[in-house]
């Protein structure tokens, strides 16, 4: 459920949102549920300063209720 949010939220901010791909996999801190766009959309994703990804990684571990997960935006 996390990582269908995730990619609605995004698809919503970017230009190319065919492109979006949201890969979820496990380590021992954690779920970790990374973001990969067109290389165009990733200032959009980012934000000025950080502001948007900080917002989706609020957001995410709002609807995570308690569990650790961590959102990454891949550099192709």
């Amino acid at each position: 459920m996390l990582a269908a949010a995730l990619e609605h939220v995004v698809k919503g901010i970017v230009d190319h949102p065919d492109d979006v791909t949201i890969r979820s996999s496990t380590s021992p801190r954690g779920d970790v549920l990374e973001v990969r766009v067109h290389p165009d959309d990733r200032g959009r994703v980012i934000g000025r300063g950080g502001r948007t990804a900080k917002a989706l990684r609020t957001l995410i571990s709002a609807l995570a209720d308690g569990r650790r997960v961590r959102v990454d935006v891949a550099d192709d």
